[in-house]
């Protein structure tokens, strides 16, 4: 199945002690790049994260994303650091005696101290494994969603691949003409100029116009080419590498076709020929 590498994905979980959010974003590129972002509580996921990324994809620039909002508790109650709130009375009492004040800290400000109001705890064990399983479900729908826009790119692709071979099939069934016609002229231009060749000789020049026109090759190649890109897309795993060589491949026929033309409609439908196949190359660059 053709996977494009282009997606997004959004998972949202709220629980009793807070919500947990993943964003996973990929688009295309060479190999597979993962960046992960995740709040300090959650560092020791990476890994992990990092690993159920790459077996879930195999190419692209992917980025993860966690966010986490705590919430209260219900039925907890304010837990005050007894220890940290006693030294910093007897540490005020200090400085009161040093500096000769009497001003005694406030309650608020003993309060405001960091760490006098000790967090809510909670066990990360069950915040890692809620994170873990809300990260499988996103990367599952993102390769849904992968998955998804491949199937249009099959289809995209199908629709050129046929445009092509009905421009190769008219090109061949239109050489025969096209080089009569062309033996046709040279006869013509050699009568105007009232030029008189051997029979022997003029053979040879047809022949040899025949020759340079002689255009079989190349499109029995854009043939095998175009057969190949559709048993590649047909077939599982990574596809995009091969099916951009493919396109080189199905371009320098097209050029060489171009080239060989000696009537402007065989131009014409080589430079479509080109025209399709960067076409097809544009949409396989998000083809994993």
């Amino acid at each position: 199945m053709t996977s494009s590498m282009t997606a997004f994905s959004r998972q949202q979980s709220e629980q009793e002690w807070g919500s947990l959010t993943w964003e996973i974003r990929s688009v295309n590129h060479r190999y597979l790049e993962t960046s992960i972002r995740l709040p300090d509580i959650f560092r020791s996921l990476e890994n992990q994260v990092r690993e159920r990324v790459r077996k879930a994809i195999s190419r692209g620039k992917v980025e993860c994303q966690l966010r986490y909002t705590a919430q209260e508790i219900p039925g907890s109650t304010i837990s005050l650091n007894e220890n940290l709130v006693q030294q910093l009375m007897e540490a005020s009492v200090r400085i009161q005696k040093s500096l000769g004040e009497a001003r005694s800290p406030g309650s608020m400000d003993i309060l405001r101290w960091p760490g006098v109001i000790a967090e809510q705890s909670l066990d990360n064990q069950i915040l890692e494994a809620a994170a873990l399983s809300l990260l499988q479900s996103a990367l599952a729908e993102l390769v849904a969603t992968r998955e998804r826009e491949g199937r249009e790119l099959d289809s995209l692709l199908g629709q050129r691949i046929t445009l092509i071979r009905r421009l190769v099939a008219e090109m061949r069934s239109k050489m025969p003409d096209i080089l009569a016609a062309q033996r046709q002229s040279l006869l013509q231009k050699l009568e105007e100029f009232k030029a008189e060749l051997e029979p022997t000789r003029l053979e040879q020049e047809v022949a040899l116009l025949a020759q340079k026109a002689d255009v079989d090759e190349e499109l029995d190649r854009l043939d095998a080419h175009l057969s190949e890109v559709e048993r590649v897309i047909k077939s599982d795993g990574q596809k995009g590498r091969r099916l951009d060589f493919l396109m080189q491949e199905l371009n320098r026929e097209a050029n060489t076709l171009s080239s060989k033309s000696i009537v402007v409609e065989t131009t014409r439908s080589a430079v479509e020929i080109k025209v399709l196949v960067e076409q097809m190359r544009e949409q396989i660059q998000n083809i994993e």
